[in-house]
């Protein structure tokens, strides 16, 4: 599966962004995670996996919200009142499930203060 994500950016704290990730076919789960700098890779949300609904990190319910478009294989993140510790790269993952799946390149989203 490949993957590519696009929609990273640089924004002031409380803007907004929204990414994608298309995939070349459609597979069982498709999610988004994150690497912040000198920090471990994390989720951040996923849309129509496991009970068919939405799942986030704690810290992003409410101002993140993941939709995916199962005809086009695409993944959206949609980033409301961001603050300066969303900033990391945003990686897009897709696979049979989130422990066995292909990785995208990464975009970056840096939030000043």
């Amino acid at each position: 599966v490949q993957l590519q994500a696009s929609g990273g950016g640089l924004v002031q704290a409380g803007g907004s962004l929204r990414l994608s990730c298309v995939a070349s076919r459609r597979t069982q789960f498709m999610g988004w995670f994150r690497r912040a700098p000198g920090k471990a890779r994390e989720f951040v949300g996923t849309d129509k996996w496991n009970d068919g609904r939405t799942n986030y990190k704690e810290s992003v319910k409410g101002r993140f919200t993941a939709s995916r478009d199962d005809v086009k294989n695409t993944l959206y993140l949609q980033m409301n009142s961001l603050k300066p510790e969303d900033t990391a790269v945003y990686y897009c993952a897709a696979g049979n499930s989130p422990v066995r799946c292909y990785w995208g390149q990464g975009t970056q989203v840096t939030v000043s203060s």
